[in-house]
């Protein structure tokens, strides 16, 4: 064959080709548009939620302004109320009690930190640390935000500084401060001027609220603002207030669960807001999270910024979402790609096609026809000599076939032999190792159940003792609290039959009881009681069918214990309400009475095949998250020891129906004694 049909240039060619036609637009057009898409996106979303929090931090200046508004209602409504004129104009002595009860009285149903009346000299005095005595001494009412120092506080209320009081944490990004606390009081304070009915001024009437740890306050802020299901994807909104860069009302979080109260926020945004006086509205990492971040500044009347009002939401949900979209996205971009290339390929086909020959020729002889060939091609490219050299290949391989074929059939049959052999030999060691891996389960929670048991008991019978002493001692003393240790009693002796029935799953054949005839019409009854208050919690009817009177001999209550089982599981299935039937039928065969037939149906959703071929295996929960899969297993063991059975009949949406089979007596008396 000519060397020169398989030059580099001819090789690479086909190579180019393919190449171009199958990458080029997805190498080009999708990374372009994907980068497109994430630059316009991205900035879009930002955009979006910063127009969102800066709308949220609207509502919370607005609610802040009605609280301010209202305590300066509050203040300055009393100031002119009779209530108040009339207790001023009191007598000497009577004149103080009657104003500091009409004081209380407003300051708790108005929810007000204080409220004090001051006289015009007393009023004249506080003028200069309060500014807006100043302005009711010359009759304007007027309401500001403040800060307090620790003396002024105390001056007020000597409950407040312990208030105010908050220690400074340790913050990351925060701007340097060598102070350990912070001892002033954010205070919206408020007053009005008190004439008499002449007009003329007797004093100013004060009050106001401490911002400082007022959870109260910042928690409805913060239902205001984001009420539940305001955020999507999961993000959860918080409020914040801040004495200078100090977090003094927060339902922000810290590692350990508590409030954030103490913190102070970084460096960049005090600079921003504190020194610069502007709004922040971008991202801020808030004690530990990525918060899309809302900060106002908070001024006194003196234009002095003291504060911040904070509000933002949870970075992250959105970010997530954004990247879950971004993703989907992609894929659809890349699968426009998929399905250009599948046109770009299509429009190749002249390229593809002595492919696709070779591809037949090769199909053909897998489905058995040995002469099939590619034959002649129509171009002189690198896929014409690599057709040739196929045929010839495959002229070889059909004579080495004929001679092979024999040996094959011999090692076909003798591999099929050893597969099958180790398919039965796996099959056997999943099999046991299955069931090693279940009994070795089995016997830890035995071990465990007996262990707990054991260590249950001897505190409960210390509690017991003690118990009966204290009665003792006390005698009729003890009465007034009789009750409480009645119930005390009633509890303890509910952990014991607890602690008995662990002890009876791990060592069921030290607590197996005596045999004694049992009828099924009372054994019903009793067992309906002790679920009758799951039975009060759905609308659920019971039906009952009672067409046997035989007796059976076992034990009450490992049977009523496996009746319960039943009556639970029923319940359980149908929590919107429905139809709980119990019967008692006759057990014949061949006309021969055999025993008797418990049977518990419901109407719920019912069993698919799958679940019922599972349904008595240990640890196995059908549609019950919250159940140990072990009810139904220790169930059928109990009735399996007398000889008995479990059937279930059920089909998905029309119920199940499970129908225990006891026989008169245990088959063998020695497996239950």
């Amino acid at each position: 064959m000519p060397a020169s049909l398989l030059t580099p240039p001819s090789r690479r060619s086909i190579r180019v080709r393919l190449l171009l036609l199958a990458l080029l637009p997805l190498g080009i057009v999708l990374p372009l548009l994907v980068a497109v898409l994430a630059i316009w996106g991205g900035d879009y979303l930002d955009r979006l939620l910063i127009t969102k929090v800066q709308a949220d931090l609207a509502v919370a200046h607005g609610y802040y302004e009605r609280v301010a508004a209202g305590v300066g209602r509050s203040v300055e409504g009393l100031a002119g109320s009779a209530r108040l004129a009339g207790a001023l104009q009191r007598p000497g002595g009577q004149r103080a009690a009657a104003v500091d009860g009409v004081l209380d009285d407003v300051r708790r149903g108005q929810k007000l930190d204080f409220l004090h009346f001051f006289d015009i000299e007393r009023s004249a005095a506080e003028a200069s640390a309060w500014p807006v005595i100043k302005a009711a001494l010359a009759g304007t009412a007027g309401t500001e935000t403040e800060l307090f120092s620790a003396a002024q506080l105390a001056a007020i209320d000597p409950e407040l500084p312990a208030r105010a009081l908050t220690p400074l944490l340790a913050t990351v990004s925060a701007k340097a401060d060598s102070r350990q606390v912070e001892d002033r009081g954010l205070v919206i304070h408020s007053a009005a001027p008190v004439h008499a009915a002449d007009g003329r001024l007797l004093g100013v009437l004060a009050g106001g609220v401490l911002l400082n740890k007022n959870l109260a306050f910042i928690d409805r802020l913060n239902e205001i603002v984001y009420p539940e299901g305001a955020l999507p994807f999961g993000s959860a909104g918080t409020a914040t207030l801040f004495l200078g860069d100090v977090r003094v009302a927060t339902n922000v979080r810290l590692f350990e669960g508590g409030r954030a109260i103490g913190t102070r926020v970084s460096a960049a945004v005090h600079q921003a807001v504190l020194n610069e006086g502007r709004t922040w509205l971008d991202r801020a990492f808030v004690v530990k999270d990525w918060y899309v971040s809302a900060y106002e500044p908070l001024s006194n009347e003196r234009g002095e910024r003291i504060g911040m009002l904070y509000v933002g939401f949870l970075d992250g949900p959105f970010a997530q979402a954004w990247h879950q979209a971004f993703a989907v996205v992609v894929g659809l971009f890349a699968l426009a790609m998929g399905v250009a290339g599948i046109f770009a390929v299509l429009w190749a086909r002249r390229v593809f096609k002595p492919i696709e020959r070779m591809h037949a020729t090769m199909h053909a002889i897998e489905q058995g026809d040995a002469d099939a060939r590619v034959g002649a091609v129509a171009s002189q490219d690198e896929l014409a000599v690599v057709a040739e050299h196929f045929d010839r290949l495959l002229d070889r391989l059909q004579a080495q076939t004929r001679s092979l074929k024999r040996w094959g059939q011999s090692l076909d049959a003798k591999v099929a032999e050893r597969t099958a052999e180790l398919v039965q030999a796996v099959a056997d060691l999943k099999a046991a190792q299955s069931q090693l891996v279940m009994n070795e389960k089995l016997a830890a929670i035995g071990q465990l159940t007996a262990g707990v048991a054991h260590e249950i008991n001897n505190p409960v019978a210390v509690i017991l003792g003690n118990l009966d002493v204290l009665r003792d001692i006390l005698g009729p003393a003890a009465e007034p609290v009789a009750p409480e240790i009645r119930l005390i009693h009633e509890q303890v002796h509910r952990i014991r039959l607890i602690v008995a029935k662990l002890l009876q799953f791990a060592r069921p054949q030290d607590y197996v009881g005596y045999l004694e005839p049992v009828a099924p019409t009372p054994l019903v009854q009793d067992s309906l009681v002790l679920v009758g208050h799951l039975l009060k919690k759905g609308n659920i009817a019971i039906k009952q069918h009672f067409e046997s009177t035989r007796h059976v001999l076992c034990n009450r209550n490992e049977l009523q214990q496996v009746l319960i089982n039943l009556l639970v599981n029923a319940i359980q299935v149908m929590p919107d309400g429905g139809v709980l039937t119990l019967a008692a039928e006759d057990w014949d065969e061949a006309d021969m009475p055999v025993g008797l037939k418990l049977v518990v149906a419901d109407t719920g959703p019912g069993l698919t095949p799958p679940e019922r071929e599972r349904l008595f295996q240990p640890f196995y929960t059908a549609k019950k998250p919250d159940g140990t899969g072990l009810g139904l297993w220790v169930s059928l063991s109990l009735i399996e020891r007398y000889g008995g059975r479990i059937s279930v009949d059920s089909e998905p949406g029309h119920g199940s129906r499970f129908t225990v089979w006891l026989r008169f007596e245990p088959l063998a008396l020695e497996r239950i004694v």
